[in-house]
């Protein structure tokens, strides 16, 4: 069998296929809180429960309702955007030319209120969710053995991550929420609703977090506490990457799921604390990220 520094090639591709799927949630959630600071400059720290709000909609859709992991792929987004507005219009619109910190402490008090109100319903034990019947199994590549679901999230995810990205970046309705944000007064003047189209910004922002719940669903046992696992990782994604950068989102979040899965395979003992690591080492040549503007 083949073995790279010692370790079996198809274990390795393995460890690199796990951190590339964790890098794929990595990589949606830090995007849409890159959207939302980039847009709103709000902290969004209820992202991580917004995410868990998803995945637990696509259990109870499923459970309840008897809604296919297909249906609920679409509606669980639509569902928790219209929540992300209704928290848009409700609370956060006060907080926006005030410091950062009241928006990180706001977000925060939602946060630690969606999760006791699914706590209290549904516990802290994982609920199973079944992989789709058309992406169960695995595919034989000669070299290793690939689940199919597994490659799914990492094409779903780049192909909504690239959207999104050439969405802001590529367009006419990119460049007016970027003008937007940058000068409301000006875009206004030409006749654009800003706070409206800040509200929907907000709204698409956390939809992103809800479709990553639903795709991981299916690997993770949905269970209360699964945002609150994953948004520390998240931010320090997003600070490597630099806040506010929608391409540095995207590759910083699948550079260090892979990294992760890379780690785990030659250093085991680091693998919890090495996106950390990095993020100390990257604020100490490049404060603003590897992708931010320098002030």
């Amino acid at each position: 069998m083949t073995e790279i520094f010692g370790v079996p090639l198809p274990a390795l591709l393995g460890q690199l296929l796990l951190g590339l799927v964790n890098g794929s949630f990595y990589a949606m959630l830090s995007l849409g809180l890159a959207v939302i600071f980039g847009m709103l400059n709000i902290i969004n720290f209820a992202h991580g429960a917004l995410y868990m709000m998803g995945a637990f909609l696509a259990w109870m859709g499923l459970e309840q309702l008897g809604l296919n992991y297909w249906v609920m792929l679409v509606l669980s987004p639509l569902v928790v955007g219209l929540f992300g507005l209704v928290i848009e219009r409700l609370l956060l619109k006060w907080l926006y030319k005030l410091d950062h910190l009241y928006g990180l402490l706001l977000t925060f008090g939602i946060t630690l209120v969606i999760e006791g109100i699914f706590r209290s319903f549904y516990g802290v034990s994982g609920q199973p969710y079944a992989v789709p019947e058309a992406l169960s199994g695995a595919t034989n590549l000669g070299f290793m053995i690939l689940p199919n679901y597994r490659a799914w999230v990492v094409v779903a995810s780049l192909v909504v991550c690239l959207g999104v990205w050439a969405l802001i970046e590529k367009t006419s309705l990119g460049a007016t929420l970027r003008a937007g944000t940058e000068n409301p007064r000006l875009v206004q003047a030409f006749g654009v609703n800003v706070p409206r189209m800040i509200t929907f910004t907000y709204a698409g922002g956390v939809a992103l977090a809800a479709f990553a719940g639903v795709l991981a669903a299916p690997i993770l046992q949905v269970n209360s506490l699964m945002g609150s696992n994953l948004i520390i990782v998240v931010f320090a994604v997003v600070v490597i990457g630099g806040m506010g950068s929608i391409l540095g989102s995207i590759l910083t979040g699948l550079g260090l799921g892979v990294v992760e899965g890379l780690t785990k395979v030659f250093y085991p003992e680091a693998s919890n604390t090495v996106v950390f690591v990095v993020m100390a080492l990257v604020l100490l040549v490049r404060p603003a990220g590897l992708f931010g503007k320098e002030k």
